[in-house]
């Protein structure tokens, strides 16, 4: 019988953190399905779902909490919650940066029952004025009901410099 694992993690960086999280997974004859890793300010933070025969999950779990440098979270995964008729969508934001403005940003997505999946975000000169611009690249999942318009609408209302751009994603359309 297969267990489906997910494992969240955070290590500082350093070359081979994959490849260590690989080995292990190989060796305890986990299936690796789904990866998502980042490095920032000197860290690695990653999620990963594996599939793990029920017989070495126990074995696995040992291994991995074994690793020196590694915060480690296991939890063995439900079924998703994700609603099938669900629509993706890609969101782009670019504004002038301000303290507030991610909080700012994720009540508008939450008020319209939107879903995070992705948020990448960050923070550069402007070429002309050198002034910080925040820039968002977000994917959501939407239910099928989401008035696009009035999101966008709700999202420029945040400040007259946001320049949002709102994209169903081609597999959904």
């Amino acid at each position: 019988m297969q267990t489906t694992l997910v494992i969240t993690l955070i290590a500082d960086d350093r070359p081979g953190l994959v490849e260590n999280l690989s080995r292990i997974a190989s060796e305890h004859g986990a299936n690796w399905l789904e990866s998502s890793f980042a490095q920032l300010a000197g860290k690695f933070a990653g999620i990963l779902k594996l599939e793990v025969p029920q017989d070495s999950l126990n074995a696995l779990e040992a291994a991995l909490r074994g690793q020196p440098g590694f915060g480690i979270a296991l939890e063995v995964a439900a079924a998703s919650t994700t609603q099938a008729t669900a629509r993706r969508f890609h969101l782009s934001l670019i504004g002038h940066d301000r303290i507030g403005i991610v909080r700012e940003v994720t009540q508008v997505l939450a008020s319209h029952a939107l879903n995070i999946e992705r948020f990448e975000s960050h923070v550069a000169s402007a070429a002309m004025s050198s002034e910080p611009m925040f820039h968002a690249e977000i994917a959501l999942n939407a239910p099928e009901s989401l008035d696009v318009a009035r999101l966008q609408v709700d999202l420029e209302r945040l400040s007259a410099d946001l320049m949002v751009d709102i994209e169903l994603d081609a597999d959904t359309a």
